[in-house]
């Protein structure tokens, strides 16, 4: 059973859904507006988990002859005959996406409701069917996911999203980007041999390594303008430390693209959105 709980738990990328969540929260915690009854926040969380989560499994389902060429992948369930593709995994995905987005337009509104399924839609159709094994530039578009979910946060309190909450999902589209093509330089070789054409594999490290930097600088700076529209010192402090540890290891990636400064800019850029996501969060139950 735990190894079962465990494989699901894999399938369905919960710990990624986790995330996503976080980021409806904070960009719900970020826009303006009357307070949320905690009912509809717990509404908005579960939503945003279970289409996310949906997603994550659709990504399984669909890449599993692309998973198999890949040593990251190639243990993943449904490469490995664990778990046998069929009618009922795309019933339960579809009708988990259907819970989640019905769950949202009934408990919130319908604009939340929608952004929670084009975030879905987004990864899962979008990126992983249409353009992942099409086009560097794959992930650029992908990245509207996060998007999405920031603006379903933001739905929860006003339907017509204002200045900080579109900057926030602005700062999601432009993050994504060098955070997967660091993760793909540090696995370069992985995905040249299953034929994905990531950036790094298309144009090189060097040349990727200063897109990553341009992106970074980007990011940094769109997460640092909701300031200029009334966001908090704990949004802005918590935004200037990850956004300084972002840079910093963007440019050690800058001086020597390799696989190591790859990883190490993977992981400042988790810390930079874990720092961005909380402090969005934390400012705004201290009010500052």
């Amino acid at each position: 059973m735990r190894e079962t709980l465990r494989l699901i738990y894999s399938v369905f990328k919960v710990r990624i859904g986790l995330a996503i969540m976080l980021t409806a929260l904070a960009g719900l915690a970020m826009t303006p507006g009357p307070s949320v009854p905690a009912w509809q926040v717990l509404a908005l969380a579960a939503a945003v988990l279970a289409s996310s989560a949906a997603a994550g499994a659709f990504n399984q389902y669909v890449e599993r002859d692309l998973d198999a060429r890949m040593a990251r992948t190639r243990g993943r369930p449904f490469v490995t005959g664990v778990f046998r593709p069929g009618a009922p995994w795309l019933f339960g995905i579809a009708s988990l996406l259907v819970v989640a987005v019905g769950g949202a337009a009934l408990a919130i509104n319908w604009v939340a409701a929608l952004h929670v399924f084009l975030g879905a839609f987004v990864y899962g159709v979008v990126y992983t069917v249409w353009l992942k094994q099409r086009t560097a530039w794959n992930i650029v578009v992908g990245g509207l996911a996060g998007s999405f979910a920031v603006l379903a946060g933001a739905a929860t309190v006003d339907p017509v999203p204002g200045p900080v909450p579109m900057l926030m999902a602005l700062t999601l589209f432009l993050w994504t980007p060098p955070h997967f093509w660091s993760l793909a330089m540090g696995l370069k070789k992985d995905y040249a041999a299953a034929g994905v054409p990531m950036l790094p594999v298309v144009v090189g490290d060097i040349r990727a390594a200063r897109i990553i930097f341009c992106h970074t600088v980007a990011v940094v700076a769109a997460s640092l303008t909701p300031l200029l529209f009334g966001a908090g010192w704990i949004y802005g402090l918590a935004a200037a430390a990850g956004g300084a540890g972002f840079i910093f290891a963007s440019i050690r990636l800058l001086v020597r693209p390799d696989v190591r400064t790859a990883m190490a800019n993977f992981h400042a850029s988790l810390i930079q959105l874990s720092l961005l996501l909380l402090g969005a969060i934390a400012g705004h139950w201290a009010g500052a």
